[in-house]
């Protein structure tokens, strides 16, 4: 086990994902014929291609099937719409999972908006992200939710906390602070534009971070025994080779945060054990809707 991990300040997301997973699996194991997750990747990308092969291995800790499709780069948009449409109305397929980067001449958010909400595991249908809105987060942005489980894996009461979450982006930011403002929590949302990151960040309970820039946050910007929840992944060069790392200074913030999440180790295995989560939640809802 690394040392972080055995630092009670270090929220070990390995051992929620297990946790997510093990829940999962009983109800999984519970039914007698389980739709499967179809992943689609188009065109050959070896970014995406390594996503694939763990939600592969975590799908099948979850008991859930797992189809791997492999489009070809030059699908047109109306073929991929055509194909997800099909896939919607199958039900056999539990789930659409469409992977990311796309060729530059596919628009992402109209095939994320053609998949149903029903099978929208992701949470990435306009839809999806709307509902959260009206504290429907059963099927929210992984990631976000992913967030929003490691604050809650500290113990802390999660009304009436300052959380800071620093980026907004659409399917990460904006969603995790929705999900935070239903779960109580007095939520201040900083962005590129915000004139003292550190002045927000440095009276929060929780500081939630991604935007995508190496150690962004250091000490000086934590207040002592905060929560500090880093979902940035960069690569960056060292003498060793290439280092992944946060947004966040790990180590010079672990000395005064008094709860962080590692990069990697953290978000990342809660992310994909959401993503077996909202299979499951999809799986209540398309046998309630009448699909199944």
């Amino acid at each position: 086990m690394p040392e972080t991990m055995r630092d009670h300040r270090f929220i070990d997301g390995v051992s929620v994902k297990k946790q997510i997973i093990a829940e999962v699996r009983d109800y999984t194991d519970a039914q007698t014929n389980m739709p499967h997750l179809v992943s689609v990747l188009i065109g050959d990308t070896p970014a995406a291609a390594v996503y694939v092969r763990n939600q592969v291995k975590t799908a099948e800790q979850a008991g859930l099937p797992f189809d791997q499709q492999v489009w070809p780069a030059d699908i047109t948009q109306e073929a991929c719409k055509a194909r997800i449409l099909a896939m919607n109305d199958d039900p056999q397929v539990l789930g659409i999972i469409l992977q990311r980067p796309v060729p530059d001449h596919i628009n992402v958010r109209s095939l994320q908006s053609a998949i149903h909400p029903l099978k929208d595991v992701e949470g990435m249908n306009p839809a999806s992200i709307g509902n959260i809105v009206y504290s429907d987060v059963a099927l929210a942005p992984c990631t976000a939710a992913a967030s929003v489980a490691l604050i809650k894996e500290t113990g802390l009461p999660l009304p009436g906390l300052e959380v800071v979450m620093i980026g907004h982006s659409e399917i990460v930011g904006k969603p995790a602070a929705i999900m935070l403002m239903a779960e109580g929590c007095t939520v201040t949302v900083c962005h590129h534009m915000t004139r003292s990151v550190a002045m927000h960040s440095r009276r929060a309970d929780v500081v939630v971070v991604a935007v995508g820039k190496p150690h962004l946050i250091g000490p000086e910007m934590i207040k002592p025994g905060a929560v500090v929840i880093d979902i940035g992944i960069n690569q960056v060069e060292t003498e060793g080779g290439v280092k992944i790392v946060g947004d966040v200074d790990t180590q010079a913030v672990s000395e005064v945060a008094g709860w962080i999440t590692p990069v990697p180790g953290g978000v990342g295995p809660v992310t994909v054990a959401i993503l077996m989560r909202n299979a499951v939640e999809a799986h209540k809802r398309q046998r309630a809707a009448g699909w199944l």
